[in-house]
């Protein structure tokens, strides 16, 4: 029985995969590496805290949904965190609710609030030793590629607000412009993220030996250990042992009570996206008021 979870549950990370690099839209640098690229989690890793409970503060502000709905919120993701983010009963749950909270909401609409949002909550959190180091692949010629659990839209954003190559992210499935609130594949998260990864580089023609991945986070060992060059920035103990171990590049920019805050269990892993459904909530209750 084990034996067939484990199968079945490798399936459904390659097919995340390959649906996230489907679903990718690059810009090339103007002198291109066309065989080199670099790969950054979002949460905690290139953004302080976790894009989607951002995204949800941003709707709050809007009068979207109450404060006691924020704290359901960020308590669910605490619970996530806490319990285990491989526990197969926990991904189930989070497979089934992540994204299903925008059914029948207008992918544009979305958009448009990312936008907004991440203007007004994100882009001060941007962790600024990461962004130079995301700059610094550019410079090369490198494209420079999000992996993240967050919505593809929302993570889209934050790759062009950054100046980013683009992004791969969970999703979900629209038709005519509306959220339909089903997957199209799984979550990208964990092993998810190193097959959409290698899909990408074999569209992309990149050779991933000479590829760079950077993570907070031990769920993302898969792809850290996919390419050449790995980098642990504000890793978690798992990852940071890890890193030693292996030789790998450990940046850590999280000083006194930024670091104390940012490893706050609201902030981080599969429980963000899972804890999503609050904003899904928000966006239910305005689009059925309009």
């Amino acid at each position: 029985m084990r034996r067939l979870l484990r199968r079945q549950r490798a399936t459904e990370a390659e097919m995340a995969g390959e649906v996230a690099a489907a679903a990718a839209v690059a810009t090339l640098p103007a002198d291109p590496d066309l065989q080199a690229a670099a790969f950054f989690d979002v949460d905690n890793t290139m953004m302080r805290g976790a894009s989607i409970y951002h995204f949800a503060r941003g709707l709050a502000t809007r009068g979207m949904f109450t404060s006691s709905d924020l704290m359901k919120f960020a308590v669910g993701q605490a619970v996530f965190r806490l319990r285990g983010n491989e526990n197969p009963e926990h991904i189930a749950v989070a497979r089934e609710t992540a994204l299903a909270f925008v059914a029948g909401s207008k992918v544009e609409d979305v958009v448009r609030l990312g936008e907004e949002i991440y203007d007004e909550e994100m882009s001060d959190r941007i962790w600024s030793g990461t962004r130079a180091l995301a700059q610094s692949h550019l410079d090369a010629g490198q494209r420079v590629w999000l992996v993240t659990a967050t919505p593809v839209e929302l993570a889209r954003v934050i790759a062009q607000r950054l100046g980013l190559t683009g992004a791969l992210g969970t999703v979900a499935e629209s038709r005519d412009g509306v959220y339909t609130g089903s997957l199209v594949g799984d979550l990208l998260h964990g092993p998810a993220k190193a097959e959409a990864v290698r899909a990408l580089a074999r569209r992309e023609g990149l050779d991933l030996t000479r590829c760079t991945a950077y993570s907070d986070s031990a769920n993302d060992l898969p792809m850290l250990s996919l390419v050449g060059h790995a980098v642990a920035i504000n890793p978690d103990s798992e990852l940071r042992e890890h890193a030693k171990k292996h030789g790998w590049p450990i940046r850590d920019y999280r000083t006194g009570r930024k670091a104390t805050l940012t490893a706050l269990p609201i902030a981080a892993g599969l429980g963000a996206v899972a804890g999503g459904i609050a904003a899904g909530i928000a966006l239910r209750r305005h689009y059925r008021s309009t």
